[in-house]
């Protein structure tokens, strides 16, 4: 995390498990509606989006299984870890998004959740398609197939 000022930059949480296990189709960046513990949380980087995903509720997105930790020096006005919370996005953006729900095995997950550079809290959503088990597989043997050819080019040149 990069400190610019008394502000903050720089990624909070990855979710590692995305390009693993979806091909992901379309990029899109939002913002989200937090309560003022979940952001002193996000500035101390205690998030998790491993497990969450976005979904639509009466024509707006929704972050769902977002894990912020509570704040510790918050006495009881500490937010719930694990509510849902609502994804700021234009009109336009949100019908694309749904369109693509609606498609056959498309979902929306959260890739990173990080600060922007004036201090906004902002997710990048992926627009993704789940692979097999075969996929998978496929590509966790492209993946060593061009490490292998990467040391074998290093060692001989």
């Amino acid at each position: 995390m990069v400190k610019t000022g008394c502000i903050a930059v720089g990624v909070i949480a990855n979710n590692r498990k995305a390009r693993r296990n979806y091909y992901i189709e379309d990029k899109v960046e939002a913002g989200l509606e937090l309560q003022g513990t979940e952001v002193k949380s996000l500035r101390l980087g205690q998030a998790t989006i491993a497990e969450a995903y976005a979904s639509p509720e009466r024509g707006q997105l929704y972050l769902l299984n977002s894990y912020i930790a509570p704040y510790e020096a918050a006495s009881h006005f500490s937010h719930d870890t694990r509510r849902k919370r609502k994804l700021l996005l234009h009109k336009r953006e949100i019908a694309r998004l749904l369109m693509a729900v609606n498609r056959k095995g498309m979902t929306v997950i959260p890739l990173s959740l990080y600060f922007n550079n004036r201090g906004i809290a902002k997710v990048e959503l992926g627009v993704a398609r789940g692979k097999t088990k075969i996929d998978r597989r496929e590509t966790e043997k492209e993946r060593d197939w061009q490490r292998q050819k990467a040391r074998v080019l290093r060692d001989k040149g």
